[in-house]
């Protein structure tokens, strides 16, 4: 595999496989939480942390794990990460007990973050200028095929091997990784010795870990003082942090703010969030309604996505290619209309008696328009970064997006929930009218808590929350659990909504902000000459700069 050894396409390969793992255990471990709960005698406040916590220490990490992939290398940052990333699946599968389980996973996390950086950092040296655009799109649907694996393979697993073996499958990948990552990969070093901002380290941390545990718990928690607490927290903290950052800029700071004096990577940053805010915004209600609603598994509600999101895998190269003609902003603008148009026309098509293909054109439609969006946004955000920033930004670029994915779940689960009380309530109260006198007070006050059961993993009809009193005669039970069924299912429907329109709204806030950014085709540039490959046994002594670095020699 040695004359393998650099070439571009082959490092995508392996950095993708890599930036996939991470991906797939964001969504594929929320189908098991179910078996999980059973199978560790857990809480569903233990099973939400098996979750969370992956979350929390991606998201706090990864400008951290960027910037250490500046000073020890992306490959060695990459490999490491990989490596630890496997061995915690290896623990998670073994886990005896849900604390065992929840710390495996905060290992998997730190793995994550410190791989997920990397992968950004090693395609821009191993691409030239005005071949990044159909590799990061190629990236990008990673992304997307990642997105609706998760809960598509998640779902398979579970029903054929048990909940473990969402872990056991990452072992034989990862094993893979580590070594197409230790044959095919180049050692990309920056030509001046790099040193870590322990402090700015400290305080980055520390500030994203309140912001994304309070974002992520707040529901969970009502939104009480504590929570409020640690959100005022990680604000005081960034700004801290941010002074320490300022007083930093010409001593290698974790956060060069120079980064956020090119317009591209200012306004790609934000719409990264955007981004982020639309895909939590259509999967999260999207997912609830297709199995609490539509009556389907959680394998088949993976199904019905599966389609949508091979679109998108088959568009984002091309779309790659095209940004790297056009320059990108076009092709970006596209694919936001295109999502959000999708988006719009999927909540109006959403219905109580809805089939799954009558979905596919409007998911179709989203799907399209997420493949036009990866690539070209990334391309768009790194085209004026230098190489010896490289890392920080894709650490900064990540984090913001992270932050998008905890900030939309907060907010699209916030506008489900409250609309969702308000409608059943209703809808109960219209469907009552139809019950015998002494069962309809009872019957609209089953309702109060149904919204908080309802969105719990396996909802189901009416959340199973309103089961008739005992002694009700037969005929009468049934017509109440029909009538509790239609309402629940009537009000997600009218609480769906709303809570599509807020990313709807985002991302067409995302849209407009393109037009901020400078369109135009990539050109080729002279080597920047500021980062050199480090010959080794497999390099074969061979030595490139970052601006051509992994290219096929002439």
């Amino acid at each position: 595999m040695r004359r393998w050894r650099g070439d571009p396409w082959a490092v995508l390969v392996t950095l993708s496989l890599g930036f996939f793992l991470t991906l797939l255990d964001l969504t594929a471990v929320n189908v098991a939480l179910p078996s999980m709960i059973g199978g560790l005698g857990a809480s569903l406040d233990e099973a939400l942390w098996v979750i969370n916590v992956y979350v929390l220490v991606l998201a706090a990490l990864l400008i951290t794990a960027g910037r250490l992939g500046d000073v020890h290398g992306p490959r060695a940052l990459f490999a490491g990460g990989v490596a630890l990333f496997t061995l915690a699946s290896v623990l998670c599968a073994l886990a005896q007990g849900p604390a065992q389980l929840i710390a495996a996973r905060a290992v998997q996390g730190l793995g994550a973050a410190a791989l997920l950086p990397q992968t950004m950092t090693l395609i821009i040296a191993a691409f030239p200028p005005e071949r990044r655009g159909a590799a990061l799109g190629v990236w990008g649907g990673v992304a997307g095929l990642a997105t609706i694996a998760g809960p598509t393979l998640g779902g398979f697993l579970v029903a054929a091997a048990g909940w473990r073996w969402i872990f056991v499958v990452n072992v034989p990948v990862g094993v893979a990784v580590l070594v197409l990552a230790a044959v095919l990969v180049p050692d990309v070093r920056q030509g001046a010795r790099h040193r870590l901002d322990v402090p700015g380290v400290v305080l980055a941390t520390a500030a994203l870990l309140c912001l994304t545990f309070g974002l992520t718990e707040g529901q969970r928690y009502g939104w009480n003082a504590g929570i409020w607490a640690l959100l005022a927290g990680s604000v005081v903290l960034l700004a801290v942090f941010l002074v320490h950052q300022a007083s930093r800029q010409d001593r290698e700071p974790l956060l060069p703010f120079a980064l956020f004096r090119d317009r591209g990577f200012a306004v790609m940053s934000g719409v990264a969030a955007a981004v982020q805010v639309g895909m939590i915004g259509l999967f999260l209600p999207v997912m609830l309604y297709l199995q609490s609603v539509l009556a389907f598994g959680a394998l088949e509600a993976g199904l019905v996505m599966a389609p949508a999101m091979v679109v998108s895998a088959l568009v984002s190269p091309v779309a790659g290619r095209m940004a790297d003609r056009s320059g990108g902003t076009s092709v970006l603008v596209g694919g936001l209309v295109s999502f959000g148009t999708g988006m719009a026309w999927l909540a109006l098509a959403a219905g109580v008696e809805s089939t799954w293909y009558g979905l596919q054109a409007p998911l179709l439609v989203a799907g399209a328009g997420t493949g036009c969006v990866f690539g070209p946004m990334v391309s768009v955000a790194m085209r004026g970064v230098e190489p010896a920033m490289a890392g920080a930004a894709s650490g900064v670029l990540n984090t913001i997006r992270q932050i998008g994915t905890i900030a939309g779940s907060a907010a699209v689960g916030a506008v489900l929930q409250n609309r969702l009380a308000a409608a059943v309530r209703d809808e109960a109260s219209r469907r009552a009218g139809a019950l015998p006198a002494d069962v309809r007070g009872g019957f609209v006050a089953g309702f109060g808590d149904v919204p908080g059961r309802g969105l719990g993993a396996g909802a189901g009809r009416a959340g199973g929350a309103l089961d008739p009193p005992p002694g009700t005669p037969p005929g009468v039970a049934e017509q109440i659990r029909q009538a509790a069924a239609s309402a629940y299912e009537h009000g997600f429907v009218h609480a769906m909504r709303p809570a599509l329109a807020l990313p709807v709204a985002v991302i067409a806030a995302g849209a407009v902000a393109c037009a901020l950014v400078r369109g135009g085709p990539v050109r080729r540039r002279p080597p920047s000459g500021g980062a050199r490959i480090v010959p080794d046994a497999g390099a074969g002594g061979r030595g490139r700069r970052a601006g051509r670095a992994g290219a096929p020699e002439a």
